[in-house]
């Protein structure tokens, strides 16, 4: 039986900081009636912030180090293998510069999830983050572009960004994908859903031909028909979403951009990254007594 609110979040490299604006101004209003968040690749990250209550912290480390070479750059790629670097990004920022809130987060009641997808089998896996330092792993692993990223080994799994497999997983939250849900997982009545496109978009899968292309996947046939075929699944992911969001007493809110997004997934231009987390600010506080009678039909009212 269904019960309470999920918040699933969209991944997409620095697209996460029109996420990030969503997320400060719901914990601003004391908006944190969920049960689970479901975090991909970036969107792992602001969910971690969210479950550790850390208003601004994604987006501080998000401005902040945009064009340190160790955070994401060529020459991280170059010199440990990851185009974002790792060790500086769950090591470095996590436990010192900006650290995650540890106590915070293994205290919550909410549950997180993160996707990442199983290279031998091709397929998703929601790997649940119970406590931290412990299970930081995972968000890299939910995270790891494909060519541009070393494989995560979990505990005998090689692990890729998530969404390759599952970009917004919406249906696993609500328990409708034909998918096995997590151990103990009750489905959600209702989820609020953050994406990092605006409505009108179309991926073309130019990225996804070039890790085909550079055959550094081909012992993984499964894995690179996740790849051949992520386009289409995601541009049908997202008219299955729009369509249930239409229906009368939808299970899901969404919220997106309200014009393309002109943030590239390793963006460097601080004002374009600001601009964008005032975009999701100010999407949330115009929509703040829309979402807050969402979430109550869900649970309990927050406001």
């Amino acid at each position: 039986m269904a019960q309470g609110n999920a918040l699933v979040l969209e991944g997409g490299g620095f697209r996460g900081m029109f996420t990030s604006g969503v997320l400060d101004v719901l914990q601003e209003h004391g908006l944190y009636d969920f049960e689970s968040v479901w975090g991909v690749s970036a969107g792992a990250l602001n969910a971690a912030c969210f479950k550790s209550r850390q208003i601004g912290r994604a987006m501080r480390i998000m401005l902040a180090y945009r064009d340190d070479r160790r955070f994401m750059s060529f020459w991280s790629l170059a010199t440990t293998g990851d185009l974002a670097g790792g060790e500086f990004m769950y090591e470095e920022i996590q436990n010192h510069l900006d650290p995650g809130d540890n106590l915070a987060f293994n205290e919550s009641d909410l549950r997180m999830f993160v996707v990442a997808s199983d290279v031998v089998f091709g397929t998703p896996a929601y790997l649940e983050c119970k406590t931290f330092p412990e299970d930081v792993r995972k968000l890299r692993a939910s995270a790891s572009l494909p060519l541009v990223s070393q494989m995560v080994n979990i505990e005998g799994h090689r692990y890729l960004d998530g969404g390759t497999t599952d970009s917004i997983p919406f249906e696993m939250a609500l328990g409708t994908s034909p998918t096995q849900l997590p151990g103990g997982y009750v489905p959600a009545r209702r989820a609020l859903v953050v994406i990092t496109q605006d409505r009108a978009y179309e991926k073309d899968g130019f990225n996804e031909r070039l890790s085909i292309r550079s055959h550094r996947y081909d012992g993984y046939p499964y894995y690179l028909d996740a790849l051949k075929t992520r386009a289409d699944r995601y541009n049908a992911q997202r008219a299955r979403l729009f369509d249930l969001e239409g229906q009368a007493d939808s299970p899901v809110l969404v919220i997106a951009p309200e014009r393309p997004v002109e943030v590239a997934t390793n963006e460097g231009h601080g004002g374009k990254l600001l601009d964008l987390y005032l975009q999701g600010r100010r999407q949330v506080e115009a929509r703040l007594a829309e979402i807050d009678a969402f979430l109550a039909q869900g649970g309990e009212g927050s406001l």
